[in-house]
């Protein structure tokens, strides 16, 4: 709050003050009043009219200069009222309310939206689970009677169940405390049913499935793991060189705090200039307009989902050589403790 503006702002008032004192030393003169009286008088009025201003400027000061101070510190400014004093001047009090009510009145509709949107999450949860159960049924159909359909129509139905578990996991990884279960699981068994999912495919691109030392135990949820890995698998065979020997490579590194699971592939690899982009929302980079079928989401929700579970992913890579993922389990003291 400068003082320049203050005055400013007070200008009108200052006018008035000054026209008054006019007005009452030429009243004082008209009267032949003493001259010592008169300077006395003047210096009374100024003194009088300087410390109120002085005094107003200095209350109003500390209660909106904190005000912006908090509003500018805060990641949520509408929780400044929670950081100040509540302030002793009507002004303050007036603005205090208004600020009061235009908060609970954002709050009431952010409720309001919040909501809805729990409501429509509910319902897409809902309608894929109904929509799994005829998918499910045509995949049994047309592994059951491979010489009736083409394996085009089974590669369809794959890639249809892929994107529905993502449209799932990413609804599910805004609220995934309520449906994650932290617990010690075996790394072998979870890569183990990743093979199996991706068999088909990987047998199709006559891509090796290579996987070391992996008989490791991490505290983590099963199920998310499994999808984050199933992400990273898929991108390996999508994006795989036209060569005779590719390869995904699995390994595991125990070290002293920590798991570390890394997935290598000899495909395309991934552009320098896109690394740092690879885990951003829709991001396709330069491979996603080599592949027509990239959206861009998978490694979002990996990452998002590792966050949330405490893990750490990182990516690197070299181009038209190789990519490699990396996910740390970090070992946790407190839960070894409890368990």
């Amino acid at each position: 709050m400068k003082f320049s503006k203050y005055i400013k702002d007070k200008r009108y008032l200052i006018i008035i003050f000054l026209v008054t004192y006019i007005l009452i030393i030429l009243n004082l003169l008209a009267y032949k009043t003493d001259k010592y009286l008169i300077i006395s008088i003047s210096l009374l009025l100024i003194i009088m009219v300087l410390s109120f201003l002085f005094i107003d400027y200095f209350r109003k000061k500390k209660f909106y200069q904190e005000l912006v101070n908090n509003t500018k510190k805060l990641d949520k400014a509408y929780l400044v009222l929670e950081t100040i004093l509540k302030p002793d001047f009507y002004e303050g009090e007036l603005v205090s309310d208004i600020l009061f009510d235009i908060n609970k009145s954002m709050i009431e509709n952010v409720k309001i939206y919040e909501d809805q949107l729990i409501d429509f999450k509910d319902y897409i949860e809902m309608w894929i689970h109904e929509v799994k159960i005829p998918l499910a049924s045509l995949v049994l159909t047309i592994n059951n009677h491979k010489d009736k359909y083409s394996k085009k129509a089974l590669n369809s139905l794959r890639r249809l169940e892929d994107s529905i578990d993502k449209v799932l996991y990413y609804v599910r990884s805004e609220e995934s405390w309520k449906d994650y279960f932290i617990k010690e699981v075996n790394l072998g068994d979870i890569i183990k049913n990743v093979g199996l999912k991706n068999m088909e495919d990987l047998l199709d691109n006559k891509i090796d499935f290579k996987v070391f030392n992996v008989d490791f135990n991490v505290e983590t949820d099963a199920k998310w793991l499994e999808f984050i890995l199933n992400q990273i698998v898929n991108n390996s065979i999508k994006y795989k060189r036209n060569i005779k020997n590719s390869y995904i490579k699995i390994e595991a590194i125990n070290d002293k705090d920590k798991v570390v699971l890394k997935i290598t592939d000899n495909g395309i690899g991934i552009p320098k200039s896109d690394l740092k982009q690879v885990f951003d929302k829709t991001f396709t980079g330069q491979n996603g307009r080599y592949k027509i079928v990239s959206t861009g989401m998978g490694l979002y929700i990996a990452k998002s989902l590792c966050q949330k579970l405490g893990h750490e992913i990182t990516i690197d890579s070299v181009l038209n050589s190789k990519t490699e993922v990396s996910i740390i389990f970090f070992k946790n003291n407190y839960y070894e403790v409890l368990k």
